[in-house]
């Protein structure tokens, strides 16, 4: 029996839907990635699904380490700051400058009663910060 991951293709029932949960969507993998892509380019089905296995791969890599550290320190909750220090911890340190500075505008947009305030949050923030680390290009040529 092998050990590999599964693949975002495989859907169906048992084991294969429990992996597909582990991935983002699809569709938002996609709108992500046309940012970076001229306005006539298009972007094939299978390089949308490899970087939605990448992603959530990273995600599930970052978010274990964070998780890890709460554990030491006897906590439920992981917070913005363990993933920074996660990020930080496994070799990732040109981003957690940026994410700190992102961290802490987040944090100071307030907050209302509304259940979307946070995706909210987000879309305000997104225009002011930029994640790629020194000396990286933003744009996919």
């Amino acid at each position: 029996m092998s050990d590999a991951v599964g693949t975002p293709e495989e859907g169906g029932g048992g084991a294969g839907a429990r992996e597909q949960e582990r991935f983002l969507p699809i569709a938002n993998i996609g709108r992500i990635m046309r940012r970076g892509v001229p306005e006539n380019g298009k972007i094939a089905k299978d390089a949308k699904e490899s970087i939605q296995e990448c992603v959530s791969e990273f995600i599930s890599f970052i978010t274990s380490e964070a998780s890890d550290k709460c554990m030491k320190e006897k906590r439920k909750t992981i917070n913005g700051d363990d993933l920074i220090w996660s990020m930080g911890t496994l070799g990732f340190e040109d981003y957690v400058e940026p994410l700190k500075l992102y961290l802490k505008l987040y944090r100071e947009v307030p907050l209302s009663s509304s259940p979307l305030c946070p995706l909210a949050k987000l879309l305000v923030l997104l225009p002011l910060t930029n994640f790629a680390p020194l000396g990286c290009s933003t744009h996919v040529l």
